[in-house]
């Protein structure tokens, strides 16, 4: 029997390493698409960049709280309603690491703003992981939390929320209103707040 490959045999096995390595270029590229795309997303946090975000996140996006099993899910117009509301509060986010794995990308994140400098006196540092579905973004899975103070993030809500029903009724319901106007209320309950201690 002769060692000799048939010439279509060759052609078949010309045929199957070409298509090896354009799948592989491929998921190269892909990889590197993902983690274009996240960097962009995080700008487009700090920056309130409404345009861009709603290029980058998909009909849908959930964002879920893996340790408290909890989630949100947001239409694309509802998550950029909510991008307004975080930027009334002037938020720093900072990626502290990038990386891709898999068909996901990972990051870990610092956050600060003004609501936050209030409730948890200091930013609050998490991780997470960015899920796609054709090249935008569908998840947001926080998996874990590196620096977040609960009982003091509570303690503070509970102080600014009891003192505001008590002194200022008319700010009633800025914690539940996640749009602008009710996010100049909670800067509002906050600064009226913080003016009597």
């Amino acid at each position: 029997m002769s060692h000799h490959l048939k010439p279509h045999h060759k052609l078949f096995t010309l045929f199957l390493l070409l298509a090896l390595g354009f799948l592989s270029c491929k998921t190269s590229d892909n990889n590197t698409n993902q983690l274009k795309i996240a960097k962009t997303y995080y700008t487009a946090l700090n920056t309130a960049d409404t345009a861009t975000m709603t290029t980058l996140v998909s009909d849908s996006i959930v964002i879920r709280e893996q340790e408290d099993n909890y989630e949100e899910r947001f239409s694309n117009a509802g998550y950029i309603q909510w991008l307004i509301w975080d930027a009334v509060f002037k938020p720093t986010y900072k990626v502290l690491e990038l990386k891709q794995d898999g068909d996901t990308v990972k990051a870990k994140i610092s956050k600060i703003d003004t609501r936050l400098l209030f409730l948890h006196e200091e930013p609050m540092v998490w991780y997470e992981t960015i899920q796609f579905d054709n090249h935008q973004i569908k998840h947001v899975v926080r998996t874990t939390y590196e620096v977040f103070h609960l009982d003091k993030f509570l303690k503070n809500r509970s102080l600014l929320t009891n003192w505001i029903n008590k002194n200022h009724p008319e700010l009633n319901g800025f914690l539940q209103d996640q749009t602008v106007v009710g996010g100049v209320k909670y800067l509002k309950a906050i600064e009226l707040y913080s003016n009597t201690e």
